[in-house]
């Protein structure tokens, strides 16, 4: 699908998060300023959230909900061995929690094989993005 905006792609993070339920893992793949966040964002409003930001310093953050939001931006671990994603102990917040991870395509399959995956590129403008979803129906 093609988007073209942020609000758009809050949108569809929105409309993804409806659908979404405890244990569920998304696997969010695009280059750095596609849109992954803003994404997180919607799933994050449609679990009650609204303060969902990027948390590339902290590695991951916990957002407290009635289902709780599990967002991980790996990025920093890029190139570091496996252990360094083994401390953040995901496996144990899966069951009760949605747990989305950016940049985690060397460590998806050690937690979560059955897991969604989104991948959000480019389009032809600068807000443009094609979105690509497997693991889920729209």
């Amino acid at each position: 699908m093609i988007i073209s905006s942020v609000e758009e792609m809050v949108e569809l993070g929105r409309s993804i998060g409806t659908r979404l339920s405890a244990g569920d893992v998304l696997l969010l793949k695009g280059e750095l300023g596609a849109g992954k966040t803003a994404l997180t964002r919607g799933i994050g409003q449609a679990l009650g959230i609204n303060d969902v930001t990027s948390p590339t310093f902290v590695i991951a953050k916990i957002h407290d909900a009635a289902i709780p939001l599990v967002h991980v931006d790996a990025y920093r671990l890029i190139g570091h061995e496996l252990a360094a994603f083994d401390d953040l102990d995901l496996e144990s917040r899966i069951p009760q929690s949605i747990t989305v991870i950016e940049w985690g395509e060397a460590f998806i399959e050690r937690i979560a094989p059955d897991h969604i995956t989104i991948s959000i590129s480019h389009g032809q403008s600068d807000d443009e993005r094609i979105v690509e979803i497997s693991g889920m129906t729209l």
